[in-house]
Formats: C-alpha cells, sequence, structure tokens
C-alpha cells in the first residue's frame, strides 16, 4: 500500500474526544465533528499524506468489540474527517475491533485500518487480546472491500508478548503478520505511546518482510523525524503534533507543519 508515490507516508492521527457513551464523555456530537474538522483540516494544510482516526479518549478500552455507539459516532467523525482535509482517511478502534473498523471503513470510504494485534496474542491493560484475523480478512472479502488496506501493528506499544520473547520475536510477529494475516503493511512502535522504537528492532523487521511497507507507529518527533524518515517506509504520528508531545488534545498547526518539513527533508524519492 502507497499512500505517496515519492517518499515514506505521513499519516497524522486525530486523536478522538471521549465517544458518546464512554466514561469521561463530555462533549455533544456537534462539539466532536467541530474538532473532528479542525484537526483534519490543520493535517491536510501542514501537507500530510493521509488521516488517521481512532477513539483515543475512551479508555478503558474494550478488549475485542466495541458498542454499537462507539461504532455509529466513529462512522460520523470518520466522514467528517475525510471529509474536511480531503486526504485518505484510515480508521483505528481500539483496542483491537478491527472488523467495526473495517465497517467504519467501508461506509465512509477509508483507505486503511489499523489493527493492534493480527497475529498471536498479547497481554495488555485489557487482559489477553489476540487475533482475529480469519474473520476480519474474510469479513473483507464479504464486503467486497480488498480496496482497504490493513495496516498491522507488531510488538505493539502497552502490551507483553504471550509467548516467545526477545530480539526474533518482532520479526517472526511480522512475518506471521503479512504471510497468514494478509496485512498490507506493518507498524513498529516503542513500548508505549510517545516511546521511541528500537532502531535495530525496526531492521529485523524491514529485513523480515522485505517488500512490504514497515512504518513508524511512536516516538518519532520534530527533531528526529529527518533521520527517521531515511530508515521507514511511513510514519504514524500523534503525541508530536501536540503542545508538548502529550497524546489527545487539538493538533497544533505549526507543530504539525515543523514535523512534515523536517520528515520531508530526510526521505527524499523512492
Amino acid at each position: 500500500m502507497r499512500l505517496r508515490e515519492n517518499g515514506p507516508a505521513l499519516v497524522g492521527v486525530i486523536h478522538l474526544s471521549p465517544l458518546p457513551g464512554s466514561p469521561r464523555s463530555t462533549l455533544t456530537m456537534r462539539a466532536l465533528r467541530s474538532r473532528t474538522a479542525e484537526d483534519a483540516q490543520a493535517l491536510a494544510t501542514a501537507g500530510f499524506d493521509a488521516v488517521l482516526i481512532e477513539n483515543f479518549g475512551d479508555a478503558p478500552f474494550f478488549r475485542d468489540a466495541v458498542p454499537a455507539e462507539t461504532i455509529a459516532a466513529m462512522s460520523v467523525l470518520a466522514e467528517v474527517a475525510r471529509s474536511a482535509s480531503g486526504l485518505p482517511l484510515g480508521v483505528n478502534i481500539l483496542r483491537n475491533d478491527g472488523a467495526s473498523a473495517l465497517a467504519v471503513a467501508v461506509a465512509t470510504d477509508a483507505r486503511f485500518i489499523r489493527v493492534n494485534i493480527l497475529a498471536g496474542a498479547r497481554v495488555a491493560d485489557q487482559g489477553v487480546i489476540q487475533t482475529d484475523a480469519a474473520r476480519l480478512l474474510r469479513m473483507r472479502r464479504h464486503l467486497d472491500a480488498s480496496s482497504v488496506a490493513i495496516v498491522a501493528d507488531v510488538g505493539v506499544k502497552h502490551s507483553a508478548p504471550l509467548g516467545a520473547s526477545g530480539d526474533d520475536a518482532v520479526a517472526e510477529e511480522a512475518v506471521e503478520v503479512v504471510e497468514r494475516g494478509l496485512a498490507d503493511a506493518v507498524v513498529v512502535t516503542g513500548a508505549r505511546t510517545g516511546s521511541e522504537v528500537d532502531e535495530r528492532q525496526l531492521a529485523r523487521v524491514r529485513a523480515a518482510v522485505a517488500g512490504h511497507a514497515v512504518w513508524l507507529g511512536s516516538g518519532v518527533r520534530v527533531d528526529t523525524a529527518a533521520r527517521w524518515a531515511g530508515l521507514a517506509d511511513g510514519v504514524i504520528v500523534g503525541s508530536a503534533l501536540r503542545e508538548g508531545g502529550r497524546a489527545g488534545g487539538s493538533i497544533d498547526l505549526s507543530l504539525a507543519q515543523a514535523f512534515a518539513r523536517a520528515w520531508r527533508s530526510g526521505g527524499g524519492d523512492r
């Protein structure tokens, strides 16, 4: 999957405020639509290649399937983000509801979904989370939605492996994700939101799944963007676009523009 003809892809994350029904929800859908549109327009103005929306404010997250009200709100806000930005859209429904993300993507003409765990199982604050790739890929076939790419994390942040660990475990997971989970791109993250990726681990993953796009999913900052752009096929960036590097909240246009300039300066043409 390519979002950009030349150079590594630049994907900006819209951290949605708590949605209706979630524990910290305070905003009306009208206010949520307005905030989403503002963030989407900021990413477009800054020159990003795509927008990814996720229900970041809904913690604590469901382990797998989210309720109907979350799917409804995500569908509305996904359409707002796509229309306001004019950019390709991605959908991530936390913690690991790939089926609902795919449904929202199909309803809103999104280009891709992000799935945190597409192969194996991991332990997180939600308990044991495991793949449902078989159902997800059959659902994509049933909906005739092959145009919706699947971007899958490996060694995803805020979790620990249930099973093999060590230097080669994440690279092996990446092989399973693309060969048996049929992912279109792979995401490598640090241990937590905002944590930098292990460069050696990134190199192992890229070698293991040569020919597939490998994106960075956390820890890239304005001052490090140029270097990382030369090492990966794309980046999903959220925290670095907010004041103080704090996840959540609105996107700061000046920070988004600075990040885009730095990322482009190091990416070159591919």
